[in-house]
């Protein structure tokens, strides 16, 4: 697939797994996503979801069927709140895609709970809110629709690490659910502890992908400074010059816990 700000990409996301998409900035992520809901069309190859193909000779006129079972949660998405309260904002999306008022209020009741808000919020003017939980309330409009699969185009900016931590929690928790996630993210501590996959995006391109232990543990592509380590990695480094030894950098705090407890204590 070819389009504005990609070359010749291929790649397959599967199903039900949580996929991380990183590289610097400008290097073609959002852009890659933004094709999966055909909110941009390849000007040459194709993209499959699920059964759907979309072309650039693909018509605008029918893809609401794509678009409710392909959500995206924008950076930034508190800036897209309109509505008066915040029921009648979370109900948006589902009538948008032609579900009747009584499902879509008994959806907006559902998802405010899962978001971590509670139904007193739903009467409540968004504005009115914090900004994180602003987000909450843009992030259980999209997951009233039900998509299948979630596009999140770094969804924890701007929060503190509490906040992302919940965040990203409530995300695992709806791939848990069968959902699949697609998460871009600069933050390569959430791709080490909630991606399954990844892929590094460089100069319209994908120049790597695969778990994300073994994407952390590929020298090339950290010479070639495509991406950076996680926190937990960057930490195993430093103890490899006080002696310590691993025959792969650890990425999350619980390996390297349990990789540093086996060497002191010889377990």
């Amino acid at each position: 697939m070819s389009g504005l700000g990609l070359a010749d990409v291929s790649c397959t996301i599967n199903s039900g797994k949580f996929t991380a998409i990183v590289g610097k900035t400008g290097s073609g992520k959002s852009t890659l996503v933004r094709h999966i809901n055909a909110l941009l069309k390849p000007t040459s190859g194709e993209i499959l979801v699920g059964e759907r193909k979309i072309t650039s000779e693909t018509n605008n006129k029918n893809l609401k069927p794509l678009r409710k079972n392909v959500g995206m949660v924008f950076q930034f998405p508190e800036s897209q709140l309109f509505e008066d309260t915040v029921e009648k904002d979370i109900m948006f999306g589902p009538q948008n895609f032609g579900v009747p008022e009584k499902d879509a209020k008994e959806a907006a009741q559902e998802m405010i709970d899962v978001v971590g808000l509670g139904s007193e919020y739903l009467q409540k003017s968004p504005f009115d809110l914090s900004g994180g939980q602003m987000r909450r309330v843009a992030i259980a409009g999209v997951l009233a629709s039900d998509p299948e699969t979630i596009i999140l185009d770094e969804p924890t900016a701007g929060l503190d690490p509490v906040g992302r931590k919940e965040i990203m929690d409530l995300f695992k928790e709806q791939q848990k659910n069968g959902k699949t996630i697609i998460l871009i993210t600069h933050n390569m501590d959430d791709v080490a502890n909630y991606a399954d996959e990844m892929m590094v995006m460089h100069d319209s391109q994908i120049v790597a992908s695969g778990t994300p232990k073994a994407v952390f543990n590929d020298q090339e592509l950290l010479d070639k400074n495509y991406l950076t380590l996680p926190q937990s990695a960057i930490f195993a480094q430093k103890l490899q010059a006080k002696n310590f030894h691993f025959d792969q950098l650890p990425i999350t705090i619980s390996e390297l816990t349990t990789e540093i407890k086996q060497q002191i204590h010889g377990d």
